[in-house]
């Protein structure tokens, strides 16, 4: 009888005492803010990438690393209160994919360590102060999608010799679009390209810029990219199919839900490797000392039915070129 209650006691010791260690491994689960500037439903392969270099890592979500997701619906101007909100949880990492969210995350917080993918020229707009040397809280990977933009206006000209006139949309909310925006100028100078450009800030500003493609007579469509694109990727779409316009995106999701071609760098394995860079931070790196990595990998996707559909034709030697194709 007396070894039963001695066994009873000991038995409730040991659960008094496991029940601060359960509750200090608990406090020890790492702790992710993501900052999205459009929506989950806008870009699920990516957040897939992303959740899925994590797991390769051994991290699986709700289990020994939490993370709070706030989207700002291609609504950029809320992207500073959702970095702040995002802030006062106290994460361990901040991650973001777009210059507007690496830019409220970084005037957000000095402390807590941000790592973006998706930031064109992330010295340029002030993000960190080199690659090789981010200085400060944050780094992460950039995408080059201030030269790649020149580049689409090359590939699309390529593509289709005869087109003499563009519609450019862009959002100068967007301080990457800005310089995007100046390379585009650039390459459409040097081919004697005519550039109809059109500011859109909201999804309000669309209809008024495909009146002003239409009435201006643009043979060819380049939209920049930013999260209001990825947010009206189904009005885009509609506009270029409608008009027969050829038209370069910035991101595959267009042309594989029906757009004609995009180029860009490889965006599913820079989310993965995103995770490569959260992982090392939480292991006690610093991003100081975390090189701004570069893609090694670009992608052009074409859309061989689209062609059809709107009746043109791609160039042979552009078509070869193509890392995908769509038939």
């Amino acid at each position: 009888m007396n070894q039963k209650i001695f066994c009873i006691a000991l038995s409730a010791v040991l659960l008094a005492l496991s029940a601060p260690v359960a509750a200090q491994e608990r406090g020890k689960i790492p702790r992710l803010g993501f900052l999205g500037p459009s929506s989950a439903s806008s870009s699920p392969t990516r957040i897939e990438a992303f959740q899925q270099g994590l797991r390769d890592l051994g991290y699986v979500e709700g289990k020994n690393i939490v993370i709070e997701y706030r989207w700002a619906e291609g609504r950029t101007e809320r992207l500073p209160d959702l970095a702040a909100e995002l802030v006062s949880l106290k994460p361990d990492v901040l991650f973001t994919s777009s210059p507007q969210g690496a830019l409220a995350a970084k005037k957000a917080t000095t402390t807590i360590p941000i790592v973006f993918v998706g930031v064109g020229d992330p010295v340029g707009i002030g993000v960190v102060a080199s690659l090789a040397r981010p200085g400060g809280n944050v780094t992460g990977l950039t995408n080059f999608q201030v030269e790649l933009s020149g580049k689409r206006l090359e590939l699309l000209r390529e593509s289709f010799p005869k087109i003499a006139s563009v519609a450019v949309f862009w959002n100068p909310l967007n301080p990457g679009n800005a310089l995007a925006l100046k390379e585009t100028e650039a390459v459409a100078q040097f081919f004697g390209i005519k550039l109809l450009v059109r500011e859109v800030r909201s999804p309000n500003d669309f209809d008024g810029a495909f009146q002003a493609a239409t009435s201006g007579r643009a043979q060819a469509l380049l939209p920049l990219p930013d999260p209001i694109m990825n947010t009206q990727l189904r009005r885009i779409l509609d506009f270029a199919a409608k008009n027969r316009l050829p038209a370069m995106y910035a991101t595959p999701e267009f042309v594989e839900a029906g757009g004609l071609m995009s180029y860009t760098a490889d965006l599913l394995a820079m989310f993965r490797r995103g995770a490569t860079y959260v992982d090392k931070i939480l292991k006690g790196s610093k991003p100081a000392d975390l090189p701004v990595e570069r893609p090694m990998k670009f992608e052009l996707v074409i859309n061989l039915k689209t062609a059809k559909q709107i009746g043109v034709t791609i160039e042979p030697n552009v078509l070869v070129r193509a890392n995908r194709v769509i038939r």
